[in-house]
């Protein structure tokens, strides 16, 4: 978004030629010219035009309650308050650092789809917490994990919308266990859940009559419809994520869990929950035992599965035949 970035630079010029003492009330000819040389290089008027610096004045009064005025006895352009700057950030030091470092999380999803739209906000934080050309950059010391589109983001603003406005979507749904067959799905539309970076939809299933999820990356041609939505009276999204681990949510009681963990698995676990209900109930130099109380998902499963034989589940017995069943057919694959 270069025409953004040119444009924050420009007030910032517009700005200090503004809070010239020495060459007080600028005309808009001058402040025209001193954009364009700083910018392109040129004075010609080739690459900004008066009505530009006309537009960036109106903004800088309107949303950054720049105290602009126009003297017509000196032909130019001032603060009414000689103190005012647009750069002016009252925080201290160490509150711009938190600013700074909150900043560069969200540049990582600068090129994702549905955040384009915070494009110009996210440069005029970026443009007002702006350290001196001697500053180093935040990223030669830190590195974020690149927030990958996994395909269906284009549908987040439309989803929203439906989900604002109250209207059913429409849409053309291929599930994971059928690959070969898309279907055509009309739900209401009740809330958006980001999941290792992946979108999904959780909505009222007319054809169900239950809540269902969706996975953005598997719709297709989506519509918003002009047909109210039935929200169920007593939906909540915190309340249905609750005993949750990751995307999968159903209706039923929570499960008592119990792991025992070896030292090295026991450190992971106990830094990286699991789930908010985890509990820690002892620690020994060889394990620890932890507690948690959740729905029995596929994702948490797969947790589990992913530190191999370092944890082991005591209870329930159902999740410990489970995972029996996964440990054998994998060994399956290494036999020979």
């Amino acid at each position: 978004m270069p025409h953004i970035k040119n444009a924050l630079i420009r007030y910032r010029i517009i700005d200090r030629m503004l809070r010239n003492k020495y060459k007080p009330f600028p005309s808009k000819e001058a402040l025209r010219s001193a954009c364009e040389d700083a910018l392109f290089g040129s004075e010609s008027g080739a690459h900004i035009c008066a009505s530009t610096i006309e537009k960036d004045l109106f903004t800088m009064k309107m949303e950054h309650d720049a105290p602009i005025r126009y003297s017509k006895k000196n032909g130019g352009y001032f603060y009414e308050d000689p103190d005012f700057s647009i750069n002016d950030v009252p925080l201290s030091e160490d509150e711009l650092s938190s600013i700074r470092f909150a900043v560069s999380t969200l540049q990582q999803f600068r090129e994702v789809p549905f955040f384009q739209q915070f494009g110009l906000a996210i440069d005029k934080i970026v443009d007002r917490v702006a350290v001196g050309d001697q500053s180093q950059e935040l990223s030669e010391f830190i590195q974020f994990e690149a927030a990958v589109s996994a395909g269906g983001n284009e549908y987040l603003p439309t989803l929203l919308e439906g989900i604002q406005a109250k209207k059913r979507v429409w849409f053309m749904y291929t599930s994971f266990q059928q690959q070969q067959q898309s279907k055509p799905r009309k739900v209401s539309p009740l809330f958006l859940k980001e999941y290792r970076n992946r979108w999904y939809l959780i909505s009222y299933d007319l054809q169900k009559k239950d809540i269902s999820t969706f996975a953005l990356d598997r719709m297709t041609e989506l519509q918003l419809l002009d047909e109210a939505a039935q929200i169920p009276a007593d939906f909540n999204a915190t309340d249905y994520f609750r005993d949750a681990v990751g995307i999968t949510a159903f209706k039923g009681e929570a499960v008592k869990i119990t792991i025992k963990a070896e030292p090295i698995a026991a450190r992971y676990i106990e830094t990286q929950a699991f789930h908010a209900s985890q509990k820690l109930v002892k620690k020994q130099p060889t394990f620890s035992i932890f507690e948690l109380r959740i729905l029995i998902t596929e994702e948490f499963i797969r947790n589990l599965l992913g530190y191999a034989g370092e944890v082991e589940v005591l209870e329930p017995a159902s999740l410990r035949q489970t995972l029996k069943e996964r440990a054998q057919s994998l060994l399956k694959h290494y036999q020979s």
